[in-house]
C-alpha cells in the first residue's frame, strides 16, 4: 500500500483544512494509507476521518489578515524555539510514517511564514531512502504578492525539491499563470486537477430546506456580513423565508451572543456545520463569501447563490473567483465595499429572479483526479518507461 503524507497549515479560516481533508479521503477510496499533518488551531467542524491518520503539530495561526505575524496556541508571537520543536515532530512523524509521497499544501506558492519549518524539513525528505515524491497542493488563484522576490522564491524551491504541483483547478475558468505570471516558466511541473468538492455530504439533513443560509467560512471575519443580512431580510424578496446565519465557532463569544439577540423571529443563528454542503443541496439561497470550499460546493448543489468576497488585509483571491463566476453568471457578487442592507436585498432579488444554476461546465472532481494522478506518478517511479 502506497503512504502519503499531507501537510497543510490553516492560519484564519478553514477552508485551506477541509479541502485537504477532502483529497485525503480521496486517497483512502483509493487505497493509500495517508496520514494528514494539520499546523493550525484544531477545528470542531472537521469530521470524516476515518481511515485517516490525523496528526496535530503545536498549532499556530495569523495574528490578523495580513499573516505576517504567527501566534502560537497562547497567543504569543511564535519564536526560534516554537520553530525548532515544530520540526522536530515534522522530521519524527516523516520518519516513522516513510511515505512514498508527500503534499506540502499552498508551499511554496504561499505560506511563505512556515518557510522556517519546510525548508528544512523539505532537505531532510530528500536524504530519505528512498526518497518520497514531492509535490505542491495548490489553489486555483494566489493572493497578489508585494514582491517580485517571492515568486522567484516559490520558483527556485519548486524545482529545488518538488517533482511538482498539484494545481487544484480548471485552466478553462482560470490557468495559473493568471496569478502566477512565472508558471509559464515551469508548465511541465503544473498539473491541473479539477476542483476540489465533496461529492458525498456529509450526512443527510432536513435542515436548509427552503432557507436562505448566511455563512462566511471558518476565520472569524463573517460578522458584518451577518449583521447585514439581518437588516437585509425585510427588504427582499426572501422576507417570508426562514434565515439561517452560519457563524464560526473563531467568532468572539460576545459578538455571537449580540447577533443571536439582534436576530428577529424567522432568523436563526447557528453554528457552522459539516452538513452545509447537504443543506445547499435543497436551500432557497445561499449568501456567502467566495472562498474556494463554499463556492465549489455551491456550483456543485447549483444552488442560486450571492457572493460577497472577503477583502480584508491583502486579500485578492475571492474576489477574482466572485468575477469569474458572476461572469459566467452562476451567481450573482456584490464587493465587501459596496455591503449595505439595500445592495444585499437587490443581489438578493436578482439571483431569486434568475434561472436555477445548471451545469457550471468546470471540472469539479478534482480530489479523485489527484488519487488518481498521485498513483500514476508512483507507479511511473517503480516502473520507468525505457526507450
Amino acid at each position: 500500500m502506497n503512504r502519503v503524507l499531507i501537510y497543510v497549515q490553516h492560519l484564519l479560516g478553514v477552508g485551506h483544512l477541509h479541502r485537504t481533508a477532502a483529497i485525503a479521503r480521496a486517497l483512502v477510496r483509493d487505497g493509500f494509507e495517508t496520514m494528514l499533518v494539520s499546523g493550525g488551531y484544531p477545528d470542531t467542524t472537521l469530521d470524516r476521518l476515518d481511515g485517516i491518520q490525523f496528526r496535530q503539530l503545536p498549532p499556530a495561526r495569523a495574528a490578523d489578515a495580513s499573516f505576517r505575524i504567527i501566534l502560537d496556541a497562547h497567543g504569543n508571537q511564535v519564536d526560534e524555539a516554537w520553530w525548532q520543536s515544530r520540526r522536530a515532530a515534522l522530521f519524527a512523524l516523516s520518519d516513522g510514517f516513510k511515505p512514498d509521497a508527500v503534499l506540502t499544501e499552498l508551499f511554496p506558492f504561499a505560506r511563505r511564514p512556515m518557510r522556517h519549518e519546510l525548508l528544512p524539513w523539505l532537505a531532510h525528505l530528500h536524504e530519505m531512502q528512498p526518497r518520497p515524491l514531492i509535490y505542491s497542493s495548490v489553489r486555483d488563484i494566489l493572493v497578489d504578492r508585494p514582491k517580485p522576490q517571492r515568486d522567484l522564491d516559490a520558483l527556485n524551491w519548486l524545482r529545488s525539491y518538488y517533482d511538482g504541483a498539484f494545481v487544484h483547478g480548471d485552466p478553462t475558468l482560470i490557468p495559473f499563470e493568471r496569478t502566477f505570471p512565472l508558471a509559464t516558466t515551469v508548465q511541465d511541473l503544473l498539473i491541473y486537477t479539477g476542483y476540489i468538492v465533496e461529492h458525498a455530504p456529509a450526512r443527510a439533513t432536513s435542515d436548509g430546506r427552503d432557507e436562505v443560509l448566511v455563512s462566511a467560512g471558518g476565520g472569524a471575519v463573517g460578522l458584518p456580513l451577518f449583521h447585514t443580512a439581518i437588516a437585509a431580510r425585510p427588504l427582499s424578496q426572501a422576507k417570508d423565508a426562514t434565515w439561517r446565519l452560519l457563524v464560526s465557532p473563531m467568532e468572539a463569544p460576545d459578538a455571537v451572543a449580540e447577533l443571536k439577540a439582534r436576530s428577529p423571529a424567522g432568523v436563526i443563528v447557528d453554528q457552522a456545520r459539516p452538513d452545509f454542503p447537504a443543506m445547499l443541496q435543497h436551500c432557497r439561497l445561499s449568501i456567502s463569501k467566495a472562498g474556494y470550499n463554499t463556492v465549489m460546493e455551491t456550483l456543485h448543489a447549483r444552488a442560486r447563490a450571492v457572493i460577497v468576497p472577503f477583502a480584508g488585509g491583502d486579500e485578492t483571491e475571492q474576489a477574482l473567483r466572485a468575477e469569474l463566476l458572476a461572469a459566467r453568471g452562476a451567481m450573482a457578487y456584490l464587493r465587501e465595499s459596496e455591503l449595505t442592507p439595500q445592495s444585499l436585498a437587490a443581489a438578493i432579488d436578482r439571483a431569486l429572479a434568475a434561472p436555477k444554476p445548471q451545469d457550471s461546465h468546470v471540472d469539479l472532481d478534482g480530489a479523485a483526479h489527484t488519487a488518481r494522478l498521485l498513483r500514476e506518478k508512483l507507479a511511473l517511479r517503480k516502473n520507468p518507461i525505457t526507450r
